[in-house]
């Protein structure tokens, strides 16, 4: 697990953007709360396609292009939290696999009001996955417009 990041002049980067599963009131939501206290705001990530993966019933974002959004959540967690949260978010995501399954990189999510906040995201790490059927754009930029997202596996992620 690489260390987070800190942002000049606030400290530790303990702010998450989720876009599927983890979002609140989808069925990973709990994976979410394990790590702690956060304050969960909508938020957009503006140049990344969001993609949904059938029959794994869950969402991949990717770097797209300039008109390309993604709609979701900024998770802040309380800096006392991160460390605890972190190990739940990462092993979720599949990021210590081999190959992982996503990786963790820093952006910049725009909130409602326009105000642009530094974020963690988990971009999807398949590339090979991407080139078979069932990976399709959700133009909206919402995965909760996704079909079949539901659909509970216990496989699901």
């Amino acid at each position: 697990m690489t260390v987070p990041a800190s942002v000049p002049g606030i400290g530790p980067l303990t702010t998450v953007f989720v876009y599927g599963t983890l979002m609140p009131g989808e069925r990973n939501a709990g994976v979410a709360a394990r790590g702690g206290t956060f304050r969960a705001q909508p938020a957009t990530l503006h140049g990344y396609q969001l993609l949904h993966l059938t029959p794994e019933a869950y969402p991949a974002v990717i770097p797209g292009s300039p008109q390309d959004f993604v709609l979701g959540h900024a998770l802040t967690y309380a800096p006392a939290d991160w460390h605890a949260a972190l190990p739940f978010l990462d092993a979720l995501e599949g990021t210590e696999e081999t190959p992982p399954l996503y990786t963790r990189e820093r952006v910049e999510l725009e909130l409602q009001g326009g105000q642009t906040l530094p974020a963690w995201v988990y971009l999807y790490a398949r590339a090979d996955r991407l080139k078979q059927p069932g990976a399709d754009a959700i133009a909206s930029g919402d995965w909760r417009e996704a079909p079949d997202r539901m659909r509970p596996r216990p496989s699901d992620r």
